[in-house]
């Protein structure tokens, strides 16, 4: 008999399937880090999408056999930990790969094209009172024979790397700064200087965090756009904020912050840096995305209770 517990079902809005093998099923709408122990006590798999599971919890859960991780990210689990002890945990790879780099285009083509400044111009009354046919008061600038540099390179960003050959861009890739190089790629500095666009899609890692700060935003070009659907803390967010001020970059679009929810006063969040769309974390979270999520979730702890685990990251 397996005990289930789901710490952070809200994070999965929609219904899952039922697994079939003998078991007792906890779902939790939320957790937070001081309730993960009490909750796990006695569960033999734990499925999280953010609820953070830690050593100082793990060292203490002696009947976990499995987390299953409702996401692709895995950086809320000790996976340290998990894998010098036998805990295996799996992730879900590339169920919203589609979404994302839609994701990714939509904000691009956003700020490319300053579609949020014309869009608030017609709501503001400017276009009946103007003296021709047109507003051109914002710049635009089209994608085509443009350089786009992706920064790590997984399912996410060859999906976003096949959209943008369609737009007859230029691509670069690079892997994180100080990486060795490899063949196919660039060096990081070089993509930085070179790129119109940025996009991140390397996982956080203690080499990544703050992989663009204050240093690399003087290097990209003064007009260039840096795209992050990745991890918030791939970016430090005072130098983005105060490079956009001081129009040192072209603009940013964000769906992830490196607290979430963010408090209060978070310098992305100041309605009045310029030229930044930020979103809630949602470029994951089409209805078609979410069906695949459920669907591989599932078959990732029945493959595990069968014998044959699948998507093990430890």
């Amino acid at each position: 008999m397996e005990n289930v517990v789901f710490l952070d079902r809200r994070t999965v809005p929609i219904p899952l399937p039922k697994p079939t093998f003998a078991h007792v099923w906890k779902e939790f709408d939320q957790t937070t880090p001081t309730q993960v122990f009490e909750r796990l006590r006695n569960a033999t798999i734990a499925i999280t999408n953010k609820a953070p599971i830690r050593q100082t919890d793990l060292e203490r859960l002696p009947d976990l056999r499995l987390i299953a991780v409702a996401a692709t990210g895995y950086d809320c689990v000790d996976v340290a930990w998990c894998r010098e002890h036998g805990v295996a945990v799996a992730n879900i790879p590339g169920y919203a790969r589609e979404g994302v780099a839609e994701h990714v285009f939509m904000l691009i083509l956003a700020l490319r094209r300053n579609l949020l400044r014309y869009a608030a111009a017609v709501r503001e009354g400017c276009w009946p009172k103007s003296p021709q046919f047109a507003i051109l008061d914002y710049p635009i600038h089209d994608l085509y024979a443009s350089t786009l540099g992706l920064i790590g390179y997984g399912a996410i960003a060859a999906e976003v790397e096949r959209r943008a050959k369609a737009f007859g861009m230029h691509i670069l890739v690079a892997d994180h700064r100080g990486a060795a190089a490899r063949p196919g790629r660039t060096p990081f500095e070089e993509v930085l200087g070179r790129s119109d666009v940025i996009s991140l899609h390397a996982p956080l890692t203690s080499e990544t965090r703050h992989l663009v700060g204050a240093l690399e935003l003087r290097r990209m070009k003064p007009e260039a756009l840096l795209i992050n659907t990745a991890r918030g803390a791939l970016v430090d967010a005072a130098a983005l904020a105060d490079a956009l001020r001081a129009g040192r970059l072209g603009g940013a679009g964000i769906d992830v912050l490196a607290e979430e929810p963010p408090k209060e006063g978070h310098p992305l969040l100041d309605p009045t840096v310029p030229n930044l769309i930020v979103t809630p974390h949602v470029a994951w979270s089409s209805r078609q995305a979410l069906a695949l999520l459920a669907e591989r979730l599932l078959a990732n702890i029945e493959a595990f209770v069968k014998g044959r685990p699948q998507n093990l990251v430890s």
